[in-house]
């Protein structure tokens, strides 16, 4: 059996074609896929924080308070990124993984009755080293593949985090089929199947030098990409409603997991076909080029040798270790000066850049109310008298319209950008201000508006990811994009703390108590009404609509560096490569043409 182009055909039915497409840059992208559909864990909280609230016997501010803790190590990964400066990505990944099973399994044995029930400082620290294990898969995967595509890091940063937006329904759906209806066992596949991901795929996420057709082909396997995800999306939206309304059996949950499996391994034909692609251009341009007889010469000089020379000066010596003494004091002067926007600012230039501030403080209030919204779904929905069956819907909603949202931001945005210049810091400012019709929707209380909500809450808080991390990357280069990119994402604990425990578990409780006698010990904690969460999200929707007014703030700023060709650098670079391969190629013809073999020339 072979495919129809002949040789090149017959080869892919080789052990050879596999191992290349193993180790090929789009095996890399699929494995990616999938750590990050599995690590998306801490945005079905809503499912399990119920349980966690009752078997450990938690006020709504302590379990505010664990939530807090869960966001912020999801989000606070400047040690992942500082980590992966200086690693492969594959000790990032591995890291992760030992951090995610060792957390979430300690919650799972405390829940469960297995362990002495801990202090409330205990399950803090250990869901946030569960959590924290979130930001060691960003970094290794979705960095990474950001440093191998920079030319399509909008599609790139949307399609991942997409897949992280859908990760909370793929749980869902196969904690079903595995345990049945029990959020005790949820925390339990939380904690091994991510960390059994990673170690899979470990060794294929890596850097990768970029071919000089993928920047023209590389577009085109993202879109076929995006249409499986789009299918994935839309299969897991139609269980959800047709779970909703019939009663399912265990065998088929099952079923409906195997469908679900097959089609979040589609993406493995696309990597295939794009790895043929390849083998044939590789088959087709050896056919093409006459063969010809190469003499190598030796060289003048080892490198071994040069080295030893250079080791031996002594002036040599004396500069590097003066240049390795005044390297801290260096970073420090010119932290302050930094350089144009869209070159590579060090760690400190950026940290400190108005424009940075800026993108924080905004980051700070929309990221932080919406997901104040997506922590406290299961509150709201009791609060409101929508039965537990709706609560689990409303949670997969979330899931599904946050992909929604990651994958609609990051392709448009790059579309947008590229056809008309459309500044990402402004659909940032639109993203805002769409998410204050969630907040509204909560507060008000609105018969049967919960839906809408969690639709509109769970888009905007996906689409800000991609632009925020798309505008790190664009304007303060990628050269330290392992630090920033997390160091991007610190904003969500911080708006999350302040808008979620100071504001909206804070109010809560102090509406549940003047509904039980004035005090919360000892009696039910529940609070029912819209009043419950009225106040805060009121406050919620005032933030986010300042940080609106804050993100316009750098769309001024940016405004003339987004009118000019944001990537020609990048296409300078993959040229000048490019014709530094034909150089290298036209050499040895040229060699053995006018060196002489056995008295002739070749």
């Amino acid at each position: 059996m072979a495919f129809a182009s002949g040789n090149a055909g017959a080869q892919v039915l080789t052990m050879r074609f596999a191992r290349q497409v193993v180790l090929g840059r789009w095996f890399m992208v699929f494995a990616c896929l999938l750590i990050l559909s599995a690590s998306g864990a801490t945005y079905i909280f809503g499912i399990y924080s119920k349980v966690l609230k009752s078997s450990l016997g938690y006020d709504q501010r302590t379990l505010n308070t664990l939530s807090f803790f869960k966001d912020l190590g999801a989000n606070v990964g400047v040690l992942s990124g500082l980590i992966n400066e200086v690693t492969p990505p594959w000790v990032v990944l591995a890291m992760g993984a030992a951090m995610n099973l060792a957390g979430y399994l300690m919650i799972y044995l405390a829940i469960d009755g297995r362990t002495a029930r801990p202090p409330v400082w205990l399950m803090c620290v250990y869901i946030c080293v569960g959590a924290n294990s979130q930001s060691f898969a960003n970094t290794g995967a979705l960095v990474t593949c950001v440093k191998n595509f920079p030319e399509s890091r909008g599609i790139v940063l949307g399609l991942l985090k997409g897949f992280v937006g859908l990760s909370g329904a793929i749980f869902t759906q196969l904690y079903l089929a595995i345990y049945g209806d029990d959020a005790k066992s949820l925390v339990l596949l939380i904690a091994w199947l991510p960390a059994a991901v990673s170690i899979l795929f470990v060794h294929t996420v890596r850097i990768m030098p970029c071919r000089r057709s993928a920047a023209a082909t590389g577009n085109d396997a993202f879109f076929c990409f995006l249409y499986i995800s789009i299918a994935l999306a839309t299969y897991l939206l139609v269980m959800i409603v047709v779970q909703k309304q019939v009663t399912f059996s265990h065998a088929a949950y099952a079923v409906s997991a195997a469908a679900l499996l097959l089609v979040l391994f589609l993406p493995l034909a696309v990597v295939v076909k794009q790895e043929y692609k390849i083998q044939k251009e590789l088959h087709d341009s050896l056919y093409r080029e006459t063969p010809t007889v190469t003499v190598h010469k030796p060289a003048a000089a080892a490198p071994d040798e040069q080295l030893q020379m250079a080791a031996s000066d002594p002036k040599a010596s004396q500069q590097t270790e003066q240049s390795t003494s005044s390297c801290l004091g260096s970073c420090v002067r010119h932290m302050f000066s930094p350089p144009a926007q869209g070159e590579d600012y060090t760690i400190l230039q950026a940290l400190v850049s108005v424009d940075m501030l800026v993108l924080f403080l905004a980051t700070i209030c929309g990221v932080g109310g919406t997901l104040t919204a997506i922590d406290n779904m299961g509150q709201i929905g009791q609060s409101l008298g929508y039965p537990a069956k709706s609560i689990n819907t409303f949670v997969s909603l979330i899931s599904i319209w946050n992909y929604a949202g990651r994958v609609t931001s990051g392709f448009a945005s790059e579309i947008f950008l590229a056809r008309y210049r459309f500044p990402r810091p402004l659909m940032l400012t639109l993203v805002l201000l769409l998410s204050c019709v969630g907040h509204l929707l909560i507060a008000f209380g609105v018969p049967q508006s919960l839906y809408a909500a969690s639709v509109v809450v769970g888009f905007c808080f996906g689409a800000q990811w991609p632009l925020l991390f798309a505008i790190i990357s664009e304007v303060f280069g990628l050269k330290y994009y392992s630090t920033l990119y997390n160091f991007g994402s610190v904003a969500s604990p911080v708006g999350a703390y302040v808008l979620n425990v100071r504001v909206a578990g804070a109010l809560y409780d102090a509406e549940a108590a003047r509904q039980h006698g004035g005090s919360l010990a000892g009696g039910d904690k529940i609070c029912i009404g819209v009043q419950c969460f009225r106040k805060a999200f009121l406050i919620i929707t005032a933030a986010t609509v300042a940080g609106a007014l804050v993100s316009l703030v750098l769309v001024w700023r940016t405004r003339k560096f987004y009118k000019g060709d944001i990537y020609a650098k990048f296409r300078d670079n993959a040229a000048a490569a490019a014709t530094g391969q034909e150089e290298d190629l036209k050499r040895p013809k040229e060699a053995a043409e006018s060196t002489p073999v056995n008295g002739r020339k070749g």
